[in-house]
């Protein structure tokens, strides 16, 4: 316990702020007078100056325990930015060395640090046990709290240990802080802390400037084009993008950087010299974007992220809420966009199946509230609250989710809704969600039979409705307190008393029909051929453009440009050399060749019929020349033979001859004229050319009818290729 203190006076003076927000004035005092408390405030409310005023005020040292090593380096900076020395904080983890590690000791025994950050594996070190004890401790704040939980997004074993750790060190106050905690998490915190007696300060977690919504994760080609699009239309604005795998964070870190997106990948494979690089670029603003991995997590105290893009979808919702929680952290509007695949959840529970059971079923029950978020027609900003125990009424949403902001049309299930209430009570709270679904739709599934529910009295009452209308009645239920699930319990359903009221005394209850996203395999999308819907008036143009620039140059038409390449500009609209590039079957040199005039006609064409021409339209690809390609190329250049170069990688000869098309198609000049003089004469050579020279026909079998079979199918194809890249390379 300390005298009174000036704490507006003291906010001031360290950190420059007129006024506290929320509730942090309160749980400064509470830790200023030596209580125990527990804080739970939303990500950008400013839970971190609840133990950085008072360490600053306090005698001794605070110990920060924190799970990540970025976020420590973070808060260091920051602070030091506002103390008269480096040495007013410092951290001890892994990174340091042991000079580094030295100073860090040496300014803590002097006096001169105010806050020391300690990972938790550092922490159970018995020399760093003996050097705290040397120290004069003011309080000890455990951050990011929720790590203590098996049942919270980021559960770290080493947390468990933390209270008996500290107790050997010193007594002291403490305090927990987390930005997500359920009802659940939140009693697993003071339980593991021993804080049953803790002062609780719990803050409402409705962001009221951020926007969610959720859009259908369809082929990794579209989504990467709405990626690129939504970016670019937030020029130089700083954003964060989510992904499950590391491979994935590269991979789309790439994809950004070729479309003239300023970003960087971050993953915990990286080495910690580069993860430390790309974090302090983010920061500085000499970047925009940040790919990451879920996994790994950002612990990046930014506040003007304007937008966090989630690839893949997060394994809770928690996960979700702390992530989506970095943008706008200022106050200002940030935008969350989730991707969402149901093949994703089944993806993520495969990855579970070795798992013990206890840990496979909370995982799963995590994973079923996430996709049940994604999945609803309900307010975003309600279902979240909701999870965290806190109710809402949707017309505060203010149309700040995509579900309020377009609105499904919304029909009267209060019929429906009693039945459900009264089929759960008559079942009695031993069931989940999919259980009550069969037994309302009337399934006799082995566990509906093992139960002997197929003899209810409710079964197959709701077999006129679809199981998502079934679905969505619940979700409405629970959100409106007439029902309640136990997620820590397997997700068991129970009929509140609100609930049993309900059915005495309905009142009107309206619902749109959940949404339906269709399951999206990422393996046959890499494969499928993409249907382009083409702008057919363009494509006229563009082919009657073609006749033209092939009339001046001599040549037929589809050798400068043949139609799948036609096609793909009529749908992309390229209007520059550099998208040109971009189009299927068109390369560098091909568009040096004959791009220009393309280029101006499509500008023209999209200014005079005012086309809405999106980004992302245009997205590139990042360069693919496998080593195949290569290897083919550099083959042919030392005059090996096409029997040996298919031989040598692997391909039939119809593969290589396939390959070698689209190399010269597009654009690469190749000379097979010393496989081609050893099946044909310089004279019959020069009539096939004058053949392809004044025929409009792009066809080998028409070549082939033409001479009656002379030349067989494979040297008309040569001599095609041959004829391209001499005239068109």
């Amino acid at each position: 316990m300390v005298e009174s203190v000036d704490l507006k006076g003291a906010l001031k003076e360290f950190f420059g702020f007129d006024a506290f927000k929320g509730n942090q004035e309160v749980v400064i005092q509470s830790v200023m007078e030596g209580k125990d408390c527990f804080v739970i405030m939303p990500t950008g409310a400013g839970k971190s100056l609840c133990y950085q005023l008072p360490a600053l005020i306090l005698e001794g040292t605070a110990i920060v325990i924190s799970p990540l090593i970025a976020l420590m380096k973070n808060q260091v900076d920051s602070i030091r930015g506002f103390g008269s020395t480096d040495a007013v904080a410092h951290f001890m983890n892994s990174s340091l060395t042991k000079a580094e590690a030295q100073k860090v000791r040496a300014d803590i025994l002097e006096g001169n640090t105010k806050l020391l950050f300690v990972a938790p594996e550092t922490l159970k070190k018995e020399e760093t046990v003996d050097f705290l004890r040397q120290i004069n401790i003011s309080f000890v704040a455990v951050d990011e709290a929720h790590c203590i939980s098996e049942w919270g997004h980021d559960f770290r074993p080493e947390y468990r240990n933390i209270k008996k750790i500290v107790k050997e060190i010193s007594d002291v106050p403490m305090m927990a802080l987390t930005a997500t905690a359920t009802p659940k998490v939140q009693a697993d915190i003071q339980k593991n802390l021993g804080m049953n007696d803790a002062t609780v300060f719990k803050s409402s977690f409705n962001r009221s400037n951020l926007y969610y919504e959720v859009r259908p994760k369809d082929k990794k080609e579209r989504v990467m084009k709405d990626i690129v699009s939504f970016i670019k239309n937030r020029q130089g604005k700083s954003g964060i993008i989510y992904c499950l795998s590391r491979k994935k964070v590269e991979e789309i870190a790439q994809m950004l950087v070729v479309n003239g997106i300023n970003a960087l990948p971050y993953h915990a494979g990286m080495d910690a010299k580069t993860r430390a690089s790309h974090q302090d670029k983010f920061l500085m603003e000499d970047v925009d974007v940040i790919v990451a991995t879920i996994a790994f997590g950002m612990g990046i105290d930014k506040p003007d992220v304007r937008f966090v893009i989630h690839y893949d979808i997060p394994k809770s919702l928690e996960g979700y809420y702390q992530e989506t929680g970095r943008a706008g952290r200022d106050g200002l509007d940030g935008e969350c966009l989730l991707f969402y695949n149901p093949g994703d959840i089944e993806k993520l529970e495969k990855f579970m199946k070795d798992k013990p059971v206890s840990e496979r079923e909370i995982g799963s029950q995590l994973l079923f509230e996430t996709s049940s978020y994604a999945e609803s027609s309900q307010c975003r900003r309600k279902m979240l609250l909701h999870y965290f125990g806190e109710s809402f009424n949707e017309d505060n949403c203010n149309k700040m989710c995509d579900n309020c902001r377009h609105p499904k049309e919304k029909f009267d299930v209060s019929k429906e809704m009693s039945m459900v209430i009264q089929a759960i009570e008559s079942l009695g709270p031993k069931f989940n969600l999919k259980h009550v679904v069969d037994v309302l739709k009337g399934n006799k599934s082995s566990e509906v039979a093992d139960y002997g529910n197929d003899q209810n009295a409710f079964f197959g009452k709701g077999a006129d409705q679809e199981p998502i209308f079934w679905k969505g009645t619940v979700r409405l239920g629970l959100l409106n307190g007439l029902l309640y699930k136990s997620i820590e319990n397997y997700g068991l359903l129970s009929v509140t008393d609100k609930g049993k009221d309900y059915v005495a005394n309905p009142f009107k209850l309206e619902m749109a029909i959940d949404n339906n996203f269709d399951k999206v395999n990422d393996e046959e999308f890499d494969n499928a051929q993409i249907e382009n819907i083409f702008d057919e008036t363009l494509f006229g143009m563009l082919k009657d453009l073609c006749k033209k620039v092939a009339k001046q140059k001599n040549l037929p038409p589809y050798v400068i440009f043949q139609e799948p390449s036609l096609e793909d500009m009529a749908t992309k609209y390229p209007i520059s050399m550099e998208e040109m590039e971009n189009i299927v079957g068109v390369g560098k040199n091909k568009v040096i060749k004959f791009g220009k005039p393309f280029v101006e006609l499509i500008g023209q064409y999209v200014k005079e019929n005012d086309i809405e021409r999106p980004s992302d339209i245009v997205v590139r690809s990042v360069p693919n020349k496998s080593g195949k390609k290569i290897a083919i190329i550099q083959n042919i250049d030392k005059k090996i033979g096409l029997d040996v170069i298919s031989k040598n990688n692997g391909m039939s000869n119809e593969d290589l001859m396939r390959e070698i098309e689209n190399i010269v198609y597009s654009g690469t000049k190749l000379n097979l004229h010393y496989y081609i003089n050893d099946m044909l004469d310089e004279e019959r050579q020069e009539e096939i050319f004058d053949y392809f020279r004044e025929t409009e026909i792009d066809s080998i079998d028409a070549a082939v009818d033409e001479f009656d079979g002379e030349y067989s199918y494979e040297e008309m194809q040569l001599m095609r290729i041959q004829f391209i890249s001499d005239m068109a390379n």
